[in-house]
């Protein structure tokens, strides 16, 4: 009989595989993606004190949409860059948490991107 493969664990895998190698610094903080069926949200992190520096999600108030949906994660991307901007954060790692790089987890990606931030 096959068994039904556990996607959060595989996701969870994928993930512990690439924070081997993605770690954030001061200079170059991570930008780590977290997806629900509900929300979205993006922290920049700096690894070596453990520190959140900046973040947001589809829970903020200045986020119009609030679905986990591609226009939401638009929205998060530009915020997220725009207060890491504000801390003079230039340039990321991007860590999409074992997330395929497609649909929302690109969106907020070139959203990003397109604020300001370079990865």
């Amino acid at each position: 009989m096959v068994s039904k493969t556990n996607r959060k664990l595989e996701r969870e895998r994928r993930h512990k595989r690439v924070r081997t190698k993605v770690s954030g610094t001061a200079e170059c903080p991570r930008l780590c993606v977290f997806r629900s069926n509900a929300n979205i949200y993006a922290q920049v992190i700096d690894d070596t004190k453990g520190v959140t520096l900046a973040q947001a999600s589809t829970l903020d108030k200045e986020v119009k949409t609030k679905h986990s949906n591609k226009e939401a994660a638009k929205e998060v991307g530009t915020l997220v860059a725009k207060r890491a901007l504000e801390k003079n954060i230039k340039s990321v790692v991007y860590d999409r948490g074992g997330y395929i790089y497609h649909g929302v987890i690109k969106e907020l990606a070139e959203a990003a991107r397109e604020a300001g931030l370079e990865f």
